[in-house]
C-alpha cells in the first residue's frame, strides 16, 4: 500500500510537472518475465520509468540498482526496499562466491519485470558510456524474456546528478524493439548498443507525439 501511495504522488509529479513525451509506450511490458534496460543520468530515471507502468502492475516491477548507495544506511535500506522495491546489486563485492545478480535470477523466475541500467552508474545528461555485461547473464539464463532499451533525454537537465531540486523541463522517452538472447554474448551487446545508438539519434528528428 505505501508503495502504490508513493508512485501515485510519483505518476501525478511526472505528468504535471514534466513535459514528457513518450514515443511506443506499447513496447513497454507490464507482465515478466522480461527486462527494461536505460540510459543513467539522474535519479529521477527510476521513477520515471515506473511511473510508465500501470499501477495495478506495481509489484510486478522491480528496479535495479547498487546495493553500496541505495542501502548504505538503515533510513536508506528501509526506503529502498519497502518503498522503491529495489533489488541490490553488490557492486565489486568481495566475496566471489556469490552472484551479484542472484536476485535478478530470482526476480524473473518470478515473472517479474526488471528495470536497469546496464551503464551502472550515472553518467553526464545524455551521453552514454560503456554497457556493462550484467544484462546477457540475465538474458542467457532468461532467453525467453525481452530485452526492451530506452533511450532518456532530458531527465539529467531536470535532475541533474548532485542536485536535490526538481527543475522542470521537457523529457523525452525513446522505447526500441525489444531484441532477445541470440546465444552469442558479443553480438547480443552489440545489438543492444547498436539499438541504444539508433534511440539516441531520434531525439534529432522524432515527431512530436
Amino acid at each position: 500500500m505505501l508503495q502504490k501511495t508513493f508512485y501515485f504522488f510519483v505518476k501525478v509529479a511526472v505528468l504535471f510537472l514534466l513535459g514528457l513525451n513518450v514515443r511506443r509506450k506499447e513496447l513497454l511490458p507490464s507482465e515478466g518475465p522480461a527486462i527494461v534496460v536505460a540510459n543513467h543520468n539522474s535519479h529521477l530515471d527510476t521513477m520515471v520509468l515506473m511511473a510508465l507502468m500501470p499501477l495495478s502492475k506495481l509489484k510486478g516491477i522491480k528496479p535495479v540498482a547498487a546495493a553500496d548507495y541505495f542501502f548504505s544506511s538503515p533510513l536508506k535500506a528501509w526506503f529502498s526496499e519497502n518503498v522503491l522495491g529495489i533489488i541490490p546489486v553488490e557492486r565489486g563485492g568481495e566475496d566471489k562466491t556469490i552472484d551479484p545478480l542472484e536476485g535478478c535470477y530470482q526476480a524473473l523466475s518470478e515473472g517479474k519485470v526488471l528495470v536497469l541500467f546496464p551503464e551502472g552508474s550515472r553518467g553526464e545528461p545524455e551521453q552514454m558510456t560503456d554497457l556493462k555485461k550484467g544484462v546477457s547473464f540475465l538474458s542467457e539464463r532468461f532467453p525467453e524474456a525481452p530485452v526492451v532499451p530506452v533511450f532518456t533525454h532530458g531527465l539529467g537537465k531536470a535532475l541533474p546528478k548532485g542536485s536535490f531540486l526538481l527543475v522542470p523541463f521537457f523529457c523525452d522517452i525513446f522505447i526500441g524493439e525489444p531484441i532477445t538472447w541470440d546465444g552469442d554474448r558479443t553480438q547480443f551487446m552489440n545489438a543492444l548498443k547498436d539499438r541504444f545508438s539508433k534511440l539516441s539519434a531520434e531525439k534529432n528528428f522524432a515527431p512530436w507525439e
